[in-house]
């Protein structure tokens, strides 16, 4: 009886655990942490990615990223047109051929332990699976993203 109730209540907290992760969404979780982590480069101030990208190195200069303080401007850069860019700059090198972070992964927070909590949470917002520094269209050593990662995606507004 004893091993049954115990198997239960863990089955139950695996479940609890399953429909956490299953509910990261942007206004809730992601949305904090990008304004207290981002929005000072990323910010309404910043530029659209399309006037980012045609002057990049000014923008840089100016401490300005491309803007993202917004669900529709996030997502850019995890779907498209940046396919896979919002991963690729913020994993911490475990998903990355050569094991380097990318260069905004020290930006999720003060120390290892709140950056790794911190991506953990945009990992689960992307959906289980779905973290990949795929793009669109292959590039180099980067390959192309496929459907089935497309199918993937979870980004809950």
């Amino acid at each position: 009886m004893i091993r049954k109730l115990v198997s239960v209540m863990l089955l139950s907290g695996a479940w609890s655990l399953a429909a956490t992760a299953a509910d990261v969404a942007y206004t809730k979780d992601i949305l904090p942490i990008f304004n207290e982590r981002c929005v000072e480069c990323h910010g309404s101030e910043s530029p659209v990615l399309h006037d980012f990208a045609k002057d990049e190195k000014k923008y840089i200069k100016e401490n300005a990223g491309p803007r993202m303080n917004s669900y529709a401007d996030l997502i850019f850069y995890v779907g498209w047109p940046d396919t896979g860019a919002l991963m690729r700059r913020l994993d911490d090198g475990k998903s990355a051929n050569d094991g380097k972070p990318g260069n905004m992964y020290r930006q999720l927070g003060g120390d290892e332990t709140e950056r790794q909590r911190n991506l953990k949470v945009f990992k689960e917002w992307v959906g289980e699976g779905a973290w990949n520094l795929n793009r669109w269209k292959a590039r180099g050593e980067v390959p192309a993203i496929t459907k089935e990662q497309l199918d993937r995606l979870r980004l809950l507004p």
